[in-house]
């Protein structure tokens, strides 16, 4: 693993960023500059670091991922080639430990300092390609015109308990609202179907991933989408870490013996695509629905064999994009 001379912790907000100059981490003060969160403040960031004439090869800039926040700092830092290492905020907190009051620039040496003594788990990072960048922005935008299509669907509720002369206007304006929702959430799945389709590597493991019984097409997008094109992650185990399928032993000593479970720290949108996925592929694909009906009738949790269904399923897809080859159904060859 590199040394870093100097570490970089920047605390990202909307409007501002804080960044504190780490040369050694033994010393007490540590120079501190806040500036506005754009290209024009990142480049004052860059200036005053230049002041001590280092080589910023042996410079790792750190910063808490905060999605679009810290995109100015990826981007710059990804087009001028400088080291940086985008943390989940999780990670940081979890690692401070008991702590008395905050601000912004305690919490950007908090980050250096996390970078420094967690430098075995430093992964350099890169800004995904555009058309992944395009897919992650398009799909949330749909996720959001689908919960508002939903919550004005449930306005509809009232309808046989109040006069239709109190509603009429109501269920007029909501009808028109839901149409003019729809037909967003259509262009918006023609934009990323375009994207894929324009796109030869996505396309292919698009397709290769919807091959797998009970992955459809928004399954396939998001997992593109958060492995960015599979190559985010080692392999499915990883992603199922990530996902929050993959159940964890819960034990200490010889009294202590808790049940296995799966973590709560996950992304809950992909859990709950799994969770779809495993249904139907549970529903459709024999050689699961039988390990489905095996496991339960020896007596096992069906949420659990539900949940071991959707690893199957993460498995499954990691290893026809590794292999770049189809699915195939064995099951149906057999004898």
């Amino acid at each position: 693993m590199k040394k870093y001379s100097v570490t970089i912790g920047i605390d990202v907000s909307k409007s501002k960023l804080d960044a504190r100059f780490v040369f050694d981490p033994s010393q007490k003060h540590h120079p501190h500059i806040l500036v506005a969160n754009n290209e024009k403040g990142i480049k004052t960031i860059i200036s005053n670091l230049k002041k001590y004439e280092i080589d910023f090869q042996q410079v790792i800039f750190c910063f808490e991922n905060t999605g679009i926040y810290s995109m100015p700092l990826a981007i710059y830092f990804h087009t001028h080639n400088l080291n940086y290492w985008d943390i989940p905020a999780i990670e940081i907190k979890k690692s401070k430990g008991l702590t008395r009051g905050k601000n912004d620039k305690s919490d950007a040496l908090d980050i250096a300092f996390y970078a420094i003594t967690h430098s075995h788990k430093l992964k350099l990072c890169t800004v995904p390609e555009t058309d992944i960048l395009k897919l992650q922005l398009l799909y949330s935008e749909r996720e959001k015109i689908l919960k508002s299509i939903h919550s004005l669907e449930r306005s509809t509720e009232v309808n046989g308990f109040l006069p239709k002369h109190v509603i009429k206007e109501i269920v007029l304006i909501n009808k028109k609202s839901v149409a003019a929702l729809r037909k967003s959430l259509n262009e918006i799945n023609k934009i990323i179907r375009q994207i894929i389709k324009s796109n030869s590597i996505i396309q292919n493991n698009f397709n290769l991933a919807t091959t797998v019984p009970g992955v459809g097409e928004q399954s396939a997008v998001y997992m593109i989408i958060k492995t960015r094109c599979f190559t985010r992650f080692k392999n499915w185990r990883k992603f199922a870490y990530y996902a929050g399928v993959a159940p964890f032993e819960y034990s200490s000593g010889s009294s202590i013996k808790g049940r296995t479970k799966v973590s709560h720290l996950a992304d809950k949108k992909l859990k709950s695509l799994l969770n779809m996925a495993a249904l139907s592929a549970k529903k459709h694909d024999k050689e699961l629905s039988e390990y489905y009906i095996r496991k339960v009738e020896e007596g096992k949790n069906k949420m659990l064999v539900l949940n071991a269904i959707r690893c199957k399923i993460l498995s499954r897809v990691f290893a026809i994009i590794n292999r770049q080859t189809p699915f195939v159904n064995t099951q149906k060859f057999a004898a």
